[in-house]
């Protein structure tokens, strides 16, 4: 049975949060080191990551991309479904686990974009661009996405009411619904993941990712940035493609 009536709420962004993490320049030298070295790469936990970090851009200069996979990140994220269906096209190198709509009552959390987020598409499939909508649109916007949200949710509520299985009564919820999730991966299939789902000035090929990903991707980019320097400023001078 539901919890009792909830009041529909509503964000325009997105939370993203590192929740534990083992990932350091030095993991991506021990690994590329072992080729030549062997036992001896183990050396290079106990140095200064900072005396190499010309190899570190060599690996990336070049697309030696294992070394770069042996690290972890776990992220807790906040989103969109709709966001999570882009993100879940990412499989290699991520392992994800969601909020189950089949166990538990969905809280009443939907996404309407704010004053920022570009509304009107132009130009024909591959060659569109976004510009920025009017007043009137915004406030079209707001209020048709409110109204949907406030009627899907009632719809979800009096089907739970009736004793309807959770997982049933979900199907008339929106992909605006917001969703949480861990998702864990290793900074080469955080770089794949970053040429694809960010736009960037230093980028060599181009991308034209939906914004509420990218909202997330620069949220991890940030975090990861942090924990691993030598390596995102190399990612940044190679033209941000994933090794």
């Amino acid at each position: 049975m539901p919890s009792g009536e909830s009041t529909v709420s509503t964000r325009s962004d997105v939370t993203v949060e590192l929740v534990k993490s083992s990932a350091s320049d030095a993991d991506v030298l021990f690994a590329a080191r072992v080729s030549t070295l062997g036992e001896q790469s183990l050396e290079e936990l106990q140095k200064d990551p900072e005396r190499s970090k010309g190899l570190i851009n060599y690996l990336m200069r070049d697309r030696h991309g294992s070394p770069f996979e042996h690290n972890s990140m776990t992220f807790f994220i906040s989103a969109p479904i709709f966001v999570f269906r882009e993100f879940m096209r990412h499989r290699v190198g991520w392992s994800y686990n969601e909020e189950s709509g089949r166990y538990r009552e969905l809280e009443p959390v939907f996404y309407v974009p704010d004053e920022s987020r570009k509304l009107v598409q132009e130009g024909r499939p591959g060659k569109y661009v976004f510009v920025e909508g009017t007043p009137s649109q915004q406030a079209t916007v707001s209020s048709v996405l409110d109204e949907s949200y406030q009627q899907s949710y009632a719809a979800y509520q009096k089907l739970l009411a009736e004793g309807v299985a959770r997982e049933v009564a979900r199907t008339v919820l929106p992909v605006g619904l917001f969703s949480s999730m861990y998702a864990t991966c290793n900074a080469r299939s955080l770089m794949h993941f970053l040429g694809l789902r960010t736009q960037h000035e230093l980028a060599k090929v181009p991308s034209f990712p939906q914004r509420e990903i990218e909202m997330v991707g620069e949220k991890m980019e940030a975090a990861w940035a942090q924990l691993m320097p030598l390596t995102y400023a190399a990612f940044n001078t190679n033209g941000r493609v994933a090794p």
